[in-house]
């Protein structure tokens, strides 16, 4: 049948790779090409799956009360509906109120809010045109910043050399060294 491998012979070529897993300079050694691959498209489903994940919110619903109040901002005190109680914030609240009896769609609501008041009214920006920025922007920063901090991590990990062990200094220039020591502790 197959070879059984000698332990003697495992344990030989270990020590002359430096180590279980060792590379170079006593580091873990890189991983296989396809390993890095897999890596590569993990990497890239997590990062589609974020990406994707507010689009799978996007879809036209009949709002709620509570939910349109809280993200329609009083034109009067600059916070949310739903923490406001000035008369401009109760006006706002009765339209919201109207646009759901009348089944218009959390769109609907909002476009004539915006129409109306303008765009401040909203208290997250659109998730259309110029306002998706405001959504993208910290997220491309985000993996922006960690592929800077990952490439540097990995360029000075890769930079460190280990220190050379000191040589084996001369016994009669050891014996002069503790001499002089001795003359100077004196």
């Amino acid at each position: 049948m197959g070879r059984t491998a000698d332990p003697e012979d495992l344990l030989r070529g270990a020590q002359r790779q430096g180590g279980r897993g060792a590379g170079r300079g006593g580091r873990p050694a890189a991983l296989p090409a396809a390993d890095r691959r897999i890596v590569k498209r993990l990497a890239v489903v997590f990062v589609a799956a974020l990406l994707a994940a507010p689009l799978a919110h996007a879809s036209e619903r009949h709002p709620t009360q509570a939910e349109l109040e809280g993200e329609v901002m009083c034109p009067v005190c600059g916070t949310t509906l739903d923490q406001s109680s000035s008369p401009a914030a109760q006006q706002i609240k009765r339209v919201i109120a109207k646009g759901i009896a009348a089944g218009q769609t959390k769109s609907e609501i909002e476009d004539r809010l915006v129409a109306e008041y303008g765009q401040a009214i909203l208290a997250a920006p659109p998730r259309h045109g110029f306002g998706l920025l405001a959504w993208w922007l910290p997220i491309a920063g985000i993996v922006v910043a960690a592929v800077v901090v990952g490439l540097g991590a990995w360029r000075w990990s890769r930079a460190r050399e280990p220190a050379p062990r000191p040589a084996q200094l001369d016994p009669a220039l050891e014996h002069r060294l503790d001499d002089e020591l001795r003359r100077f502790e004196a």
